[in-house]
């Protein structure tokens, strides 16, 4: 492999913003692959297919944050395997990310599959969106396979210390995505089945090109030393370990977005279209939270598995500073250009337009900022494989806090549906509590996911 990164030496804030920018960057593109198809849909459909297209991406949200979640445990094992300098660890994690990639994909698939349309309908999507939704759905849902093949490589490459390699994967399939989209929803006239189309292709390619970079840089070319493939239960089972729980973290914090999605239908198109919109927009403000998130976990992951707990220490902290002060410029930005934003999606309609402006006003605020801790405490307990510790936050998040709230402020105490933003605007105040007195616990010096051939001493 040409370009690993060590992560254990030099400057932490150095380290961090290097390794978390490509990433970001990562984030913005991957993206791109709804809001380009609400984009284009709206542009050339109307509110109908943006009403279509937000619900239904709700449900893809779940879909991809299992297949994130799972590979997660992947990234943290081979990390932790690259701290300890164990290259034979690192490709037997790769094997075993291979086949639980693989396995799982099929698994959702077929769930996936026969849970979309009963979905819809429970979550009351309007009726003149529903077909669109579904035929929209049905495509994605075949593409899963695509998904966490790609999630797994770029994984394997982000524990490693690459976040470049990503980058260029998921720039390429934009690109694909994007000329497709205004070839089919435009000229083929194929409408929200085009988007879907669109992204799946992007997805299949974005993962073959990432199997041809594995194979021409040689990495884990130490798996060409074993004969056969050989189950390594033990690597699987840490793999589990941190996936699992961090899957189930990201899927009950999307099914609570796709929860409140339900809630919103209840006010009518205007608000559903609208508050579409305004989450894809809070979602970019995200964007450089989550970089450096990612870029926490995997240099806690290499921290862990070399031993340097002072270090670790550091990252947290740093990140911590750096995580708050990128959300706050960006919250400064949403909030200085909401309208403008708004009417990037397409919509005339003047309800819809002040509607989503009070959606950012609420859920793009202060609150983002708590998130930003939080989100950096999640991934730092999932770098150290404490991933249980996400998930109880998720949970706190979204079944304390996010939709009981969100139902007594809009319904019980008839505030509509501006209580539902505050519900959503109060939710990361607790999971963030609960993070903090994790990380001053000190519990996580002790954890450890890995029992390396060259650290056998230590672990």
């Amino acid at each position: 492999m040409t370009k690993e990164h060590n992560l254990l030496t030099g400057s932490v804030s150095e380290k961090l913003a290097v390794f978390a920018f490509p990433l970001f960057l990562a984030n913005i593109l991957q993206s791109f692959y709804n809001v380009v198809d609400m984009l284009v849909v709206g542009q050339i459909v109307g509110d109908t297919g943006l009403a279509a297209i937000g619900n239904a991406s709700k449900l893809c949200y779940i879909i991809n944050s299992i297949c994130i979640g799972m590979t997660m445990g992947g990234a943290v094992l081979i990390a932790q395997y690259k701290g300890a300098s164990d290259k034979k660890g690192q490709a037997e994690s790769f094997q075993m990310l291979a086949l639980l990639s693989l396995v799982s994909s099929l698994l959702v698939t077929i769930v996936s599959l026969a849970i979309y349309q009963p979905l819809f309908k429970m979550l009351n999507v309007p009726a003149d969106a529903y077909q669109d939704a579904c035929d929209y759905m049905q495509i994605i849902c075949c593409g899963t396979v695509f998904v966490f093949g790609y999630n797994a490589v770029c994984s394997v490459l982000k524990g490693l210390g690459n976040s470049k390699s990503p980058l260029y994967f998921v720039g390429i399939a934009t690109i694909i995505n994007i000329v497709l989209d205004i070839i089919l929803v435009g000229p083929f006239g194929m409408g929200t089945a085009g988007a879907a189309y669109a992204t799946i292709a992007a997805q299949g390619i974005s993962f073959v090109i990432s199997l041809f970079y594995l194979k021409r840089h040689k990495i884990f070319s130490s798996m060409r030393n074993h004969r056969g493939f050989t189950l390594q239960w033990d690597k699987l089972a840490a793999i589990v370990k941190v996936g699992l729980p961090t899957a189930i973290q990201m899927v009950v914090v999307n099914t609570a977005y796709l929860l409140v999605a339900g809630m919103l239908n209840r006010f009518g198109m205007a608000v559903s279209a609208a508050s579409n919109v305004g989450l894809q927009i809070n979602t970019f403000a995200g964007m450089p939270c989550w970089a450096i998130g990612q870029a926490v976990t995997a240099m806690i992951g290499q921290c862990m598995g070399a031993g340097q707990m002072e270090r670790a220490r550091k990252v947290v902290k740093i990140s911590l500073v750096m995580n708050v002060s990128v959300t706050f410029v960006a919250v400064i930005g949403i909030q200085l250009f909401a309208e403008p934003l708004i009417l990037l999606f397409g919509s005339t309609s003047p309800e819809v337009i002040s509607d989503g402006i009070y959606y950012l006003r609420i859920c793009c605020g202060i609150n983002s900022l708590i998130y930003a801790a939080m989100y950096t405490l999640d991934s730092f307990a999932i770098g150290v494989g404490a991933a249980n510790v996400a998930m109880i936050n998720a949970l706190l998040d979204a079944v304390i806090v996010r939709l009981p709230v969100s139902w007594i402020l809009a319904f019980t105490l008839h505030m509509g549906f501006s209580g539902i933003y505050y519900g959503q605007a109060l939710s990361p105040i607790l999971p963030a509590i609960v993070g903090v007195l994790y990380f001053i616990s000190k519990k996580w010096e002790r954890k450890t996911l890995i029992q390396s051939s060259n650290k056998g001493e230590r672990f």
